[in-house]
């Protein structure tokens, strides 16, 4: 099988990279800087091992590969803003044999959030989620930095909305001999909606920072509460922490190789590299759309839903906002939410 990595940033380009080093014919897609880069130069992959060069065929969208092949696989890694973009362009491409990459590729989502998977099932036949535990970073154009040891991610893996099939299993296997663990679960949006909560810190350390002090830990977990609450009132499943530490079980963490503090997750860099949007949307913004359809208030999400895309937006720097000072407008919000429904006399 041929992957097709569409997104070849963090993520993308850490998948993408080990699957070429474990032998397997990868295809790079990007944009801007980052796909001249990595047309120039090919991608520098660095890991506890080392930094490796590998020039990939690298293209700017499905006309500059030609008529793709029914081996290919789709591999959806940009931010969920731009899935439907990227889904437009490839759903139409053409496949050697006859017919579309919609109708006959499978398209692998390897993103945050669980928007894309449903997005994409409205073009392509066959979507397949996945759970994405991968420490990595966008250094710069054409570098990629992927800091998981022992294993360099763990990638949770299924049919969505439900079931696996024999082309997971083929998936799973090519990424288990490029340093991943691929587990194939019949139930993969479980295990999503488990790491979406995590995600929704995601925000808190895009406008302030790391998370490290006592108030930002504290605030994550009434944001996380209130994500709690709203897939409980809609009846979503999703993995215990106990289930995913187990999954884990000591099989990856982040191990800085050069020295340097760990930087932000996928927001944060999203901030940091000025891009103009920012994927809370689809993360607290996935909160705060359930908690409108099931009647459950959701002020601290929709405060960093707000304020994310305010400084992805108006480009203001990651972290400047004092944790101290997210904190009083999260108390506010939360304030006026309660004001609101107070009983009236």
């Amino acid at each position: 099988m041929r992957y097709i990595i569409i997104g070849a940033g963090a993520v993308g380009g850490a998948i993408g990279g080990r699957l070429a080093e474990a032998g397997h014919e990868v295809a790079l897609v990007a944009r801007g800087a980052h796909y001249e880069a990595l047309r120039t130069h090919g991608l520098r992959l660095m890991t506890s091992e080392g930094t490796r060069t590998h020039r990939l065929p690298t293209v700017d969208g499905p006309a500059a590969l030609g008529e793709l092949r029914a081996d290919d696989v789709l591999v959806l890694a940009v931010k969920t803003q731009d899935s439907e973009a990227a889904l437009e362009a490839w759903g139409p491409a053409p496949v050697a044999g006859g017919g579309t990459a919609a109708e006959r590729l499978p398209l692998v989502c390897a993103q945050n959030g669980v928007e894309s998977p449903r997005i994409a099932l409205r073009r392509f036949r066959r979507v397949y989620g996945v759970c994405v535990w991968l420490p990595a970073t966008l250094v710069e154009p054409g570098a990629v930095s992927a800091a998981g040891a022992p294993l360099t991610g763990i990638l949770h893996l299924g049919r969505h909305p439900h079931g696996t099939d024999e082309t997971a299993r083929r998936i799973a296997a090519d990424l288990e001999k490029a340093d991943f663990e691929a587990p194939v679960v019949p139930d993969v949006a479980r295990w999503q909606y488990a790491k979406l909560l995590g995600n929704l810190a995601n925000a808190i350390e895009a406008v302030s920072g790391v998370l490290t002090s006592e108030e930002g830990l504290a605030l994550y977990a009434r944001v996380r509460a209130e994500g709690e609450a709203v897939l409980t009132a809609a009846e979503i499943a999703y993995t215990s922490e106990e289930e995913q530490t187990k999954a884990r079980d000591n099989k990856i963490r982040f191990e800085p190789f050069d020295g340097s503090p760990r930087g932000g997750g996928s927001s944060w860099q999203s901030l940091d590299r000025g891009t103009g949007t920012i994927e809370a949307d689809y993360l607290n913004g996935e909160i705060v759309l359930l908690g409108r359809l099931h009647g459950v208030p959701t002020p601290l999400n929709e405060l960093l839903q707000r304020l994310a895309n305010t400084f992805a937006r108006e480009r203001r720097a990651a972290g400047s906002l004092p944790v101290a000072e997210l904190v009083r407008l999260a108390d506010d919000a939360v304030a006026f939410v309660q004001e609101e429904h107070a009983p009236r006399p």
